[in-house]
């Protein structure tokens, strides 16, 4: 049932081999080593341990020198009359603990420039533990690991490029084995970083670990890999993870380490292949492969489930596996070989208990090598011929040069036979009937099932009328009458693979007895296993008082016990119940046991963490964690809450009972100490005498602020702030430390309305208890604060100190707020910029520095007024990129940069590679825009025979696109492209369709008749708006008074303020003077009609507040447009027809 472990010894308490094992009867241990014979208790060096079915040795040394000859690999053999069960091989080694090393050298220092990468070495101890690497500073913080800094597979530091908050003495690699428990601490590394002087150069990625290129990596199906890209660059470069040809398992693979590393867990030989690391920045890129091949050790393929055989019949064991190579496997039983070598790809096998319970029935090795009925088969398997009683056992299909054994347990059963059939029967009406059959079975199965069929109707037994009675053997047939006659068939069922292992039946028969001081005897009666051992009982109580809480349980006891001694708690009601369980699942619970009460006592225990939580002043709050009901042991439980005065008062203890906490107590002044405690009391006596506790009343506001407040400016963004400790009566609570306000008043350069202004919030800096100084950082230079200080405890703080303001020092300015680049000329470049949001100090001018490309030099330009916000560079190389820093200049130095990169703009030149898309009425243009060219304009030039050349409007060379409209369909068109005077490109298209319809109808326009049909259309719709106007002018059938009286239509209210344009007298005029006479002719609505000249408000157009404002104020005729501007919408423009009768490209508002 236990296997012997394989164990690395690093003390000579390491070294333990045990071996269990169980079987009826009791098995004998015995072992091998290396294959050969071992006899632990010969050895004296070794002390054994034998019990009920367990044997273990270990050492008897004190030293790790003699443990070296016990190197090697055991394996353990369970022996009795029945057969021989072998355990796993397990292997034992020896090894001797890391320890630190000792350091010949100094210290160690590494030194770099600031950009730069660097690898600081851990070299832990060599062992055959795998260690984990912890790097640490001195106050045994972790080093902060980012993209930029990691720690490599090897232990190792790895930093991609160095800035100077890299610098620092206490770089501590800290080796941590976790089989010994052991910690060991590297010596300490200095890392300093040498500042650049100037601007750092960007680097593309390198690989640090591995180096670049390829590698081959090997690993076993099932293992975990991992595989590792370390790189170096600036900026620090982004890792990208690639499986060449496929797709990264995403429930299998992981990331760690910042991408730095790929996990593959559980992996397969469909892992197999390349996988890419690749590393990239602005710079470039750096890439790794990985070639990776995954081999498999053999490997069960297949698991059914043991089969059982009746004597006489062919059992067949088949045992599948796979691996790479082919693995070869053979059959054994006993320890014996039945068979050959075979050497297979695919194996069978029945069954997968790998048991060391199992117990092997021994045969001669003659008998299993002779035996004709034992074939190996050639895919692996193993056949037996005519099955017998003797060949039941276990069969072991090894797979040779692996730890690889499976045991296939093989079962023969008696066949079911019938020994005395039912006979032929001949019954008088109203007589009975009795058949008779005897069947024999085996008594390992369950008892059989009978099944009686007439004429192959299954029957059933009757109560009602008693016609059919099944006893035993016997079928009676009551009151035969004529129906019957028939053909009867006993039929007996005990099919071999119907009765599977099962979840055990309940336990019964539970008895409580030899009833004790707070405990008793439990016991019952096991249940049908059904083939599967029991394991362990659950006993389970209900606390008949307490029924919401259901069964709970009590304890669990071992399979091959039938009682135990139960522990109860005093005054409760309990029942119990037992349920059983084994590999199968548990049992549903027996039926509950007869009631047993435990008599009363008092208290074992006081209720848990008394404390005082008082909040309030003047008040002592006493708090505690209340008892469970089974705690209380009795009837009237209370606490009895005590406390008084830890100092001053005397012996004397107030005392209040109460049921629950908490218990409030008033008038006891603020943040006084007193002595608490509570206690358990019930009907029976009180529980033990508690231990008292310190608590205080309420705190209150703390009376006085901080005194002796100072500061110590160190540069322009640190202080240290001090203050003489306060006195702790003033507190009138818990002193929990100070509160710093600092409160940044503005700049110093500004004046006392502008500060005002610039007051930004508070910031709060808070300190422990006895600390009486504080440094400030992040301080803004060159700005004006004021200072104060408070105490505070758990109720509030006190008054601050008074304000204390100060002066920071100038500091280095900020970046400047925007940089924009401007190139008049292809040499030239204008730079325009806005001055630092945080000068930081008085501004003295700017440092222009910029560099032709990455590794160009840096030139620079200083620019001494502060005032001046734009700077033009000449003579540029009109082919290259620029980089420029532009940086800010205080009396504390040089500014942060902002950065910008761009070229100049070359000279326009006409497009090139012009394609062109023909249509009916209009070509497509369209060519690739020069980006960096400035925008010239050009013309199309477009000849039709008989149609005279035409000019398009301006084109601009930055578009990329033109469309040139209306022409002919089905027409011949020269093309001609021109920049300045002269042409630089011509070509001659046809557009689609057909001329024809565009002449027919040019003819039509042209005749008389269709002339006048458009004159008579024309005058007719005159004459209707004539008709209209008259009818308008003579009005309605009602007044003008009766309209003024009636209600106002909401057509004719004045319009508001979101109405189009303003309401003029003009408009309330016609309102009051012309009543709506055309309401019923739609002809005569106002989005047809407008009298005031303004009809051009009805094109559906969104305009702006500035252009109604130009026509909200109606006139007469068409005058009311002369104050538009030319450009705008409302403004008609002129446009020539063209020649050949087709519209411009161009949308006239009408």
């Amino acid at each position: 049932t236990t296997h012997p472990e394989s164990v690395t010894v690093f003390s000579t308490e390491d070294l333990v081999m045990k071996c269990e094992a169980s079987g009826v009867p009791m098995p004998s241990f015995s072992w091998t080593k290396d294959g050969k014979p071992f006899d632990p208790s010969a050895d004296t060096e070794l002390n054994v341990t034998k019990s009920f079915g367990s044997f273990a040795f270990s050492t008897l040394s004190k030293t790790m020198d003699t443990l070296k000859p016990n190197q090697g690999k055991y394996v353990c053999y369970a022996t009795n009359k029945l057969g021989t069960a072998v355990s796993k091989e397990a292997i034992l080694k020896t090894d001797v603990p890391p320890t630190q090393q000792k350091q010949k050298e100094k210290a160690v220092t590494a030194k770099s420039d600031e950009g730069s990468s660097i690898v600081l070495k851990c070299n832990p101890p060599q062992s055959s533990m795998e260690p984990i690497i912890h790097w640490m500073d001195q106050k045994m913080h972790h080093i902060q690991l980012s993209k930029r800094v990691v720690v490599g597979k090897d232990g190792n530091l790895y930093f991609a490029h160095l800035t100077m908050d890299d610098s620092r003495d206490d770089y501590t690699c800290n080796v941590q084995y976790m089989v010994t428990r052991t910690i060991l601490a590297q010596e300490p590394i200095t890392l300093k970083v040498n500042p650049s002087n100037s601007v750092l150069r960007n680097r593309r990625p390198h690989m640090m670990r591995p180096a670049e290129g390829e590698s081959t990596y090997q690993a076993l199906r099932g293992q975990t890999i991992e595989l590792e890209c370390i790189v170096q660059g600036l900026p620090t470069p982004e890792i990208t993870w690639l499986k060449k040809e496929g797709e990264l398992d995403e429930s299998r693979t992981f990331k760690e380490m910042f991408d730095r590393r790929l996990r593959l867990s559980n992996i397969s030989e469909s892992d197999s292949g390349e996988y890419q690391c690749i590393a990239k920045n602005t710079q470039g890129n750096a890439k790794h492969t990985y070639h990776l091949k995954v081999e498999a050790a053999p490997y069960w393929k297949v698991i059914p489930e043991s089969l059982i055989y009746a004597p006489g019949e062919m059992a067949r064991l088949d045992c599948a596996a796979e691996g790479t190579p082919s693995p070869t496997i053979s059959w054994t039983r006993n320890g014996e070989e039945i068979s050959g070598e075979f050497l297979t790809t695919l194996f069978k096998i029945l069954h997968v208990d790998v048991i060391f319970s199992d117990v092997f029935r021994e045969r001669g090795a003659s008998d299993l090598l002779d035996d004709p009925r034992l074939q190996p088969l050639p895919d692996g398997g193993l056949q037996i011929i005519n099955v017998s009683h003797d060949d039941e056992g276990p069969y072991t299909c090894s797979v040779q040069n692996s730890n690889l054994t499976i045991i296939a347990e093989l079962e023969v059963f008696n066949r079911t036979v019938i020994l005395t059939p039912p006979r032929n029967q001949k019954v008088q009406p109203g007589n009975t009937a009795i058949f008779t059959c005897v069947g024999l079975y085996d008594t390992r199965l369950r008892i059989p099932q009978i099944q009686w069929r007439k004429n192959n109707q299954k029957l059933m037994e009757s109560p009602s009328d008693e016609k059919y009675t099944f006893d035993g053997a016997e079928f009676i047939i009551a009151n035969v009458e004529q129906d019957d006659e028939g053909v009867y068939t006993y039929t007996l069922f005990t099919l071999l693979l119907a009765f599977p292992s099962d979840r055990p039946d309940p336990p019964s028969l539970l008895q409580i007895s030899d009833p004790r001081h707070r405990a008793i005897s439990l016991s019952w009666t096991p249940g049908d296993d059904h083939k599967s051992a029991v394991l362990e009982y659950v006993i389970e109580f209900e606390d008949q008082d307490l029924k919401e809480r259901s069964w709970e349980e009590l304890m669990r006891v071992v399979g091959n016990q039938e009682h135990t001694v139960l522990s109860l708690w005093p005054y409760m009601s309990y029942r119990f119940r037992v349920i059983a369980i084994n590999e199968v699942g548990k049992s549903d619970p027996s039926k509950p046991s007869e009631v047993h009460n435990t008599p009363a006592e008092a208290p074992d225990n006081n209720p848990q963490n008394v404390r005082s939580e008082s909040k309030n002043p003047n008040t002592l709050l006493i708090t505690w964690e209340k008892m469970d009901k089974r705690n209380f042991n009795g009837a009237k439980f209370e606490y009895k809450v005590l406390w008084r005065r830890s100092v001053g008062s005397g012996p004397k203890w107030h005392e209040r009972k109460t049921t629950e906490p908490p218990v409030i107590v008033d008038d006891v002044g603020n943040f006084s100490a007193f002595e608490i405690k509570v206690q358990a009391i019930n009907a029976i006596d009180a529980g033990p005498e508690p231990d008292p506790v310190i608590g205080y009343s309420g705190e209150d506001v703390p009376l006085e602020a901080p005194i002796g407040v100072g500061i110590e400016l160190l540069n322009s963004t640190t202080a240290i702030v001090t203050w003489a400790a306060i006195e702790i009566e003033s507190v009138r609570g818990h002193l929990l430390g100070y509160k710093i306000y600092l409160r940044r008043m503005g700049s110093r350069g500004h004046r006392q309305s502008r500060r005002s202004t610039e007051a930004e919030s508070t910031v709060v800096e808070e300190t422990g208890p006895n600390e009486k100084m504080k440094t400030i950082s992040n301080l803004r230079p060159y700005s004006r604060y004021l200072l104060s200080v408070a105490v505070f405890n758990n109720k509030a703080e006190g008054p601050h100190s008074e304000p204390l303001p100060f002066d920071t020092k100038e500091g280095e300015p900020g970046p400047p707020t925007s940089l924009i680049l401007d190139s008049p000329s292809e040499t030239e470049m204008t730079l325009h910029w806005t001055p630092p949001a945080h000068p930081n100090g008085i501004l003295t001018g700017y440092l222009l520095q910029y560099q032709q490309s990455d590794d160009g030099p840096l030139q620079n330009d200083e620019i001494d007024n502060p005032t001046i916000t734009q700077f033009m560079l000449k003579g540029l190389d009109r082919h290259s990129q620029y980089r420029f820093y532009l940086r800010g200049i205080t009396g504390a130095g040089n500014g942060e940069p902002i950065m910008m990169t761009g070229a100049t703009t070359l000279d326009g030149v006409p497009p090139s590679d012009i394609s062109l898309s023909v249509g009916e009425t209009s070509v497509n243009v369209s060519w690739e825009a020069q980006k960096r060219h400035r925008n010239v304009g050009f013309y199309i030039h477009y000849f039709k025979k008989n149609g005279g050349w035409k000019k398009s409007e301006r084109v601009n060379s930055s578009q990329s696109f033109y469309q040139l409209r209306g022409l002919v369909p089905g027409s011949d068109y020269l093309l001609r492209f021109f920049y300045g005077n002269a042409s630089f490109w011509e070509t001659g298209i046809k557009t689609e369709g057909t001329g024809k319809m565009t002449e027919v109808q040019a003819s039509i326009a042209t005749q008389g008749w269709f002339i006048g049909v458009v004159s008579a259309l024309a005058l007719l719709l005159l004459i209707l708006l004539i008709l209209c106007f008259i009818k308008r002018s003579k009005g309605g059938k009602y007044s003008v008074k009766d309209k003024e009286d009636g209600p106002m239509d909401s057509e004719a209210r004045p319009m508001k303020e979101e109405t189009f344009g303003e309401y003029s007298d003009l408009e309330e005029k016609r309102t009051a003077s012309q009543p709506s006479l055309c309401e019923d002719n739609k002809m005569c609505s106002e989005d047809t009609l407008n009298f005031n000249g303004s009809s051009a408000l009805t094109t559906e157009l969104n305009l702006d507040e500035s252009l109604a404002s130009q026509i909200s104020r109606p006139s007469e005729g068409p005058e009311g447009f002369r104050g538009l501007p030319d450009n705008s919408p409302l403004n008609p423009a002129i446009v020539a027809p063209t020649t050949n009768g087709m519209p411009n490209a161009i949308a006239i508002l009408d």
